[in-house]
C-alpha cells in the first residue's frame, strides 16, 4: 500500500504565486531590517552613529560657498528638507526655537534645501517663515544622495569632531526641552 504523498502537479499557480510572493517580502524585508554591510547593495560604507560625516560645500542663500568642514569644533544639526515637505515645514519653528536657544554655544544648523528650483524658493520660504538659521542649496540632491537619504526631512546631529552622533528621520520637535538639554550637554561634553 502507498503513503499518501502530495501531487505536486494539483498545485494551483496562483498557490505557487503566493508563495513566491511572501518568500520574496521575507526576503526584502530581511535586506531592509539588517545591520550588516555585507547586505548593503550600495557599495558605500553605511552611515550611521560613530562614523565621520561626509564633507561637503554648497552655496547659501547669498551665493557664498559653504563647507561643513568650515564648522569643525561646533555641534552641528544637520537637516535635509524641502519647502514642498509638509513634515519639514512642520518642523522648521522649531528648529528656529533651538537656534535661538543655542546663541552664543559652539551650535549650528545647517539646513540642507533640495528644492530644485534652488536660493530664490528657499529665500522666499525663509523669510516668510522667519527663519534665521543657516539654509543651503542643493537642487542636484549631491548631499541627500552623499548622506544616504531615503526622504525629507532626516536629520544628521554631529559633534564637534564631525562625528555622527545621532541619524534622525522624519520631523522632530527640536525645541522640547529634551532636545535643548541634549544639544547643550553635547556642546559642553566635546
Amino acid at each position: 500500500m502507498k503513503a499518501d504523498t502530495p501531487n505536486i502537479s494539483k498545485v494551483s499557480p496562483k498557490t505557487i504565486l503566493l508563495i513566491f510572493l511572501l518568500i520574496t517580502g521575507i526576503g526584502i524585508i530581511v535586506l531592509l531590517q539588517t545591520k550588516d554591510d555585507t547586505l548593503n547593495l550600495s557599495g558605500k560604507p553605511r552611515l550611521g552613529k560613530g562614523v565621520r560625516a561626509p564633507d561637503f560645500t554648497l552655496s547659501g542663500l547669498n551665493g557664498k560657498m559653504i563647507s561643513l568642514a568650515d564648522y569643525q569644533g561646533k555641534v552641528v544639526l544637520l537637516n535635509i528638507w524641502a519647502t514642498w515637505c509638509p513634515p519639514c515645514v512642520e518642523e522648521m519653528p522649531s528648529m528656529e526655537k533651538l537656534h535661538q536657544a543655542m546663541n552664543g554655544a559652539d551650535f549650528e544648523i545647517l539646513a540642507i534645501s533640495i528644492d530644485a528650483s534652488g536660493a530664490g524658493a528657499v529665500r522666499t520660504f525663509m523669510k516668510k517663515h522667519r527663519l534665521s538659521f543657516t539654509a543651503l542649496v542643493d537642487p542636484k540632491g549631491a548631499v541627500k544622495n552623499l548622506y544616504q537619504t531615503t526622504g525629507v526631512p532626516e536629520s544628521f546631529i554631529l559633534d564637534k569632531n564631525g562625528m555622527i552622533v545621532e541619524k534622525v528621520i522624519g520631523p522632530r520637535d527640536w525645541a522640547s526641552p529634551e532636545a535643548v538639554r541634549f544639544f547643550r550637554d553635547l556642546v559642553r561634553v566635546n
